[in-house]
């Protein structure tokens, strides 16, 4: 059962970054928008991009998964502070989902992936 639930607290988690990747593909203004709001280059949404998808297909996979949760904690962390806008309580609500996303991702750093991952092939001598 653990195992199972572990796959599934993977999938849900990922599912955030996978989908935050395809919308920053589709319709990158808004990002773009709030990176140039604070002085960023807006270009910085392209490295995003990308880290969204790798580490949301890493956890699903559960590969590397250790390290990838805890820089997505950190992540999550890091980038809240762009919705900490206490007068707007829909951002004040982003701000405290990251925060909780945060600690998802470090429930997982510590429990692992669990029996239910990709495993690397290993070679076999001939």
């Amino acid at each position: 059962m653990n195992d199972a639930l572990l796959l599934v607290a993977r999938i849900l988690i990922a599912a955030l970054f996978l989908g935050g990747a395809v919308q920053k593909l589709i319709s990158p203004v808004g990002a773009s928008d709030l990176l140039a709001g604070f002085g960023l280059p807006v270009a910085l949404i392209w490295l995003a991009l990308a880290y969204n998808a790798l580490a949301g297909l890493a956890l699903v996979a559960g590969i590397w998964l250790r390290p990838v949760a805890v820089s997505l904690a950190i992540y999550c962390a890091g980038t809240s502070v762009f919705h900490f806008i206490p007068d707007d309580p829909w951002q004040m609500s982003i701000f405290v989902k990251n925060w909780a996303i945060a600690g998802g991702c470090l429930a997982l750093a510590v429990a692992g992936a669990g029996r239910w991952k990709v495993r690397w092939a290993k070679a076999h001598p001939t």
